[in-house]
């Protein structure tokens, strides 16, 4: 995660793209993540619901690192600056 909104704060079309059985709702933080799959590496925006932590202590292999964070030191990355 390299950045947070209190609350939803994207596109309407994005939103109503998420089927209405599994949307999330707007009044919880919404986080920006360094994310990949099979195919490519990408940006996601995740409802804090949605988030399930990370608890390896391993570093993160994507192509962004560098261009958000700082040194990987005792299981976390410094950030370089801060987004909100």
């Amino acid at each position: 995660m390299f950045d947070v909104d209190p609350e939803f704060s994207n596109t309407e079309e994005w939103y109503e793209a998420i089927p209405e059985d599994s949307r999330p709702t707007r009044d919880q933080p919404f986080y920006h993540l360094l994310a990949e799959n099979e195919q490519s590496f990408y940006v996601a925006y995740v409802s804090e619901q949605n988030l399930i932590a990370d608890y390896s202590g391993e570093p993160v292999d994507h192509p962004d690192i560098p261009e958000i964070f700082g040194a990987f030191n005792d299981g976390s990355y410094e950030l370089h600056f801060q987004m909100n």
